[in-house]
């Protein structure tokens, strides 16, 4: 699956490999699937995707809504086929695309939440 890496300097790569390399065999029961990028991840069909290390989104600014799951802090964008999330007050920006296929997009999160607080500091509490 083609997911290119951005560009990124050398603190976020290694934030971004080791939390990559710490994504799971299984996202909500489907298997890890190969990509092209060494900065992100994806998971079944249709893929459910994690990208790491890409730049702040459009749209994203400090009074923006904010979903905290498991700790974590995310920012929801609709797209034409799932859910785009973004991590809030991170050091990093992690996207996680979940399909609508699959439901209830707030399991992925759940799951992930894990390898997202072990790698990406926390910079600031979700507010919303």
């Amino acid at each position: 699956m083609q997911l290119p890496d951005p560009q990124v300097d050398d603190a976020t790569r290694t934030t971004c490999s080791a939390l990559v390399a710490d994504a799971p065999a299984t996202l909500l029961g489907s298997p890890r699937r190969a990509t092209t990028g060494s900065l992100a991840v994806a998971w079944g069909d249709p893929p459910i995707t994690l990208a790491c290390g890409g730049p702040k989104p459009a749209g994203l600014t400090a009074t923006s809504p904010c979903l905290e799951v498991n700790g974590v802090g995310w920012w929801s964008q609709d797209g034409t086929t799932g859910t785009i999330f973004t991590t809030v007050g991170r050091a990093v920006y992690v996207q996680v695309g979940v399909p609508n296929a699959y439901g209830n997009s707030g399991d992925a999160l759940a799951e992930l939440a894990p390898i997202v607080s072990r790698h990406d500091t926390l910079l600031r509490p979700c507010a919303g």
